[in-house]
């Protein structure tokens, strides 16, 4: 990938990270340029058969975080496709724009609030009025493209849950404080996607809109703010590399009260993972005064009838990937010979095993073949059979994968294979009837 694939521009070590990360994904497998015998799409990436497995890593290690080690959250897959009158009331026609520049000089267009006055191309200050862009994609539905056919791709999957909340308030009969999460894909006409994966037009995030009684608002949008920079610490980001930024009122979004971004350090700078928003009552509300159709709580036990406030965790998946990633690379000597290691916790590795024959030899096949029918159904394992097994232990350790299995001609006689951790590379030797319950320990933990 070159710099105007990725939207990187090399100035110094953390771009050098930036770069080893970049070429390590094309090289191994996690992400390619989308359509790239075509000379590539800008700002698209296609996530290859490592970069897959990673990206649902992630997506799941957050779905059992929000949803399914909880009892106060629901999912819901809302459509990608909606009504007009959905994002008019939400004030995304009008309000979700970002300010754009032109430079008179080169003629690049530029985010008038991420350039500080001048254009990042040539350096000239000749720029334009700022002016509002907005960011939502347009499309028809329907063979005839006219007004009456217009819909937009949306742009965050929050609205789906906010316009579902009567739906899903009946049907879960759960009541505040509550939440509804989604994970999905979303779309922005950024002006400067960059960054490789962390600005992008197509994107994935991981949401939660959690309806709380106002008077709980503050407290619930705290508790969330802990929550999630817990899950990100949990899963292998360094304390260092993360802060917490709230909002200065200048700031916030028309709908939020709140807001605080959580943010990694990247090659470039802190910059967001996540923002968590108090939205009041914004959506509901507006969605209750467009449709018609009444969006509240009404508490049988007090015989009190509101409208909640929602607190809002809003991820993005993509980005996480990379933020996982960039913390993960490490470069370490083993018997004086230099490796690339992805020190990925357990659960966000593409392959949790390797099994590894010793050699190509038909005598070890059918062993090898047992060993990875037992792994299998415990976790996502690689079988690897190529090159020397020193080499195939740097590609295990460079793709991230925390164990290997090695079966080798002892094993034929003994029936005991060996255990290769990553980051200490010490080996033990488990009996192939032990492997599976050893497995299971080491997953656990």
């Amino acid at each position: 990938m070159n710099s105007e694939q990725t939207g990187l521009e090399p100035s110094g070590a953390a771009d050098s990270l930036m770069e080893k990360v970049v070429n390590l994904c094309k090289r191994r497998g996690f992400v390619f340029p989308s359509a790239e015998i075509y000379g590539g799409f800008r700002s698209t990436y296609d996530y290859g058969p490592l970069g897959v497995l990673m990206l649902r890593n992630v997506k799941d290690a957050w779905w059992r975080a929000m949803v399914q080690c909880r009892d106060d959250v629901v999912g819901l897959d809302a459509a990608i496709l909606s009504s007009p009158r959905m994002w008019e009331a939400s004030g995304h026609l009008s309000n979700f724009t970002d300010p754009l520049v032109d430079c008179r000089n080169c003629h690049e267009r530029w985010r008038a609030d991420k350039i500080g006055g001048t254009c990042p191309a040539c350096g000239s200050a000749d720029l334009t009025e700022p002016r509002a862009f907005n960011l939502m994609f347009k499309t028809y539905a329907g063979p005839v493209e006219d007004e009456a056919t217009v819909a937009y791709l949306r742009p965050e999957t929050a609205q789906g849950m906010f316009v579902n909340f009567p739906a899903v308030l009946q049907t879960s009969r759960k009541k505040p404080p509550f939440g509804i999460a989604q994970v999905g894909k979303s779309f922005r006409n950024e002006i400067t996607p960059q960054n490789f994966v962390f600005r992008t037009r197509e994107f994935e995030q991981m949401e939660m809109e959690y309806f709380v009684p106002p008077a709980e608002a503050d407290r619930w949008f705290d508790y969330w703010c802990n929550e999630r920079m817990d899950w990100y610490r949990k899963l292998g980001i360094p304390e260092e590399k993360l802060r917490l930024r709230h909002h200065g009122s200048e700031e916030l979004s028309h709908y939020s009260k709140a807001t605080a971004d959580v943010e990694f350090m990247f090659p470039w700078g802190f910059d967001e993972l996540e923002g968590i928003a108090n939205r009041t009552d914004f959506d509901l509300r507006a969605h209750a005064a467009a449709s018609g159709e009444k969006l509240e709580y009404f508490d049988q036990a007090s015989g009190e009838r509101y409208v909640p406030y929602v607190i809002e965790p809003a991820a993005g998946a993509t980005r996480t990937m990379m933020a996982f990633l960039l913390s993960a690379y490490d470069e370490d000597e083993i018997g004086g010979e230099r490796r690339t290691v992805l020190r990925l916790d357990r659960r966000l590795a593409p392959y949790q095993v390797a099994v590894l024959p010793l050699s190509k030899k038909e005598s070890l096949e059918p062993l090898a073949r047992e060993v990875l029918g037992i792994l299998q159904p415990l976790c996502m394992c690689d079988y690897d059979v190529t090159q020397s097994i020193g080499r195939r232990y740097r590609r295990q350790d460079e793709v991230g994968t925390p164990w290997c299995v090695t079966v080798d001609f002892e094993s034929l006689e003994d029936r005991s294979v060996t255990l290769r951790d990553r980051d200490t590379t010490e080996q033990v030797r488990v009996p192939i009837d032990r492997l599976a319950t050893e497995m299971n320990d080491r997953l656990a933990t």
